[in-house]
């Protein structure tokens, strides 16, 4: 009776250390959780609508995909609040699944990346010209993970993303 009992205790203990492990693990876990992410549930909330406009007829994007980046100057003023702040709101819409809601790259769908999509906190991005940000964003990036986004932000809302990622300054 008494073996049963140890063997009783042994396998409660063992148990409620590796339970232990695991809240624990699970409570410092570096990357963000599918539960933390805000969601865009359809119906919920009015429908985005397309902006009078963006589909250009002659023109347009093509302009910028053929200039070099560093001849891309922002149609909008970058260090205005306005500006970043719908910058912001549309970071939280359409990047922080990957780079985070702390701009690290470890967002939800970006930690299953490798690597990992990049600090937008970091030197080499806070140190990239406006011109290089809007292409990278629009047009995507040779080599990496970076999707192109022209035909899914319009081109304002990428220049006010690229506003408040460069708010944001370098991670210190």
């Amino acid at each position: 009776m008494k073996a049963v009992a140890v063997i009783f205790a042994f396998l409660s203990t063992v148990l409620l250390v590796a339970y232990g492990i695991l809240i624990y693990y699970d409570n410092h876990f570096p990357f963000a959780r599918m539960w933390e992410t805000p969601g865009v549930w359809p119906h919920e909330e009015p429908l985005l609508v397309m902006k009078e406009g963006v589909v250009p007829f002659s023109g347009g994007e093509a302009i910028y995909r053929a200039m070099s980046a560093d001849q891309i100057k922002s149609p909008i003023p970058l260090d205005d609040p306005d500006h970043i702040l719908q910058g912001q709101k549309g970071y939280h819409l359409f990047c922080a699944q990957c780079h985070g809601s702390n701009h690290d790259g470890r967002g939800t769908v970006g930690q299953s990346f490798a690597p990992l999509p990049t600090d937008l906190r970091s030197e080499e991005i806070q140190g990239h010209l406006e011109g290089e940000l809007f292409k990278d964003i629009s047009y995507g990036e040779p080599g990496k993970r970076q999707p192109p986004l022209a035909t899914t932000i319009d081109m304002e809302t990428r220049w006010q993303i690229i506003a408040y990622v460069k708010s944001l300054g370098v991670r210190p």
